[in-house]
């Protein structure tokens, strides 16, 4: 089993979340999930993220103002990022995922073997690259915390 760094999933459909689970498991990373961008923000922010792989609509913080935050801190500029979205193919949105250092962007129904590839791919190219010190991020860096979700049925 690969190393402890984990694979983040972020969405804020808990279907979707357990489908890209499903398809990612196999690959024996941990994996762990956020269902907001305030999630997902203070996930990378703690460490031990290898690779994202982030819905672009979501209620509150966009997947495209995480991923314009994470470029801004180098404590995870180089953490890649797979954009994920469910609005078809959009050259707009293409655009604006490249200019903002996406590694990729996926359009749902995304094929689970090539979800795969490229996050093994990633992973361990990010695992042989050699990462930037740590540095202090400060708190009024953190975003504000939002509101929790309403309780929805939890899946392992």
């Amino acid at each position: 089993m690969p190393g402890g760094e984990k694979v983040l999933l972020v969405d804020d459909h808990e279907d979707n979340l357990f489908a890209l689970y499903s398809a990612l498991s196999p690959l024996g990373y941990p994996l762990a999930t956020a269902t907001g961008g305030d999630a997902a923000l203070k996930a990378v922010l703690r460490g031990g993220v290898a690779v994202v792989v982030l819905d672009v609509v979501m209620p509150g913080v966009s997947g495209l103002d995480v991923l314009r935050y994470m470029q801004r801190l180098e404590l995870t500029r180089h953490i890649p990022v797979i954009l994920v979205t469910g609005l078809g193919v959009d050259a707009r949105l293409s655009r604006a995922a490249m200019r903002l250092g996406a590694a990729d962007l996926l359009v749902k129904p995304i094929d689970p073997w090539a979800l795969c590839i490229k996050v093994r791919y990633l992973y361990d190219f990010t695992r042989r690259s050699p990462r930037p010190a740590p540095a202090a991020v400060p708190r009024a860096a953190l975003p504000a915390p939002a509101a929790p979700p309403a309780p929805t049925g939890r899946w392992a």
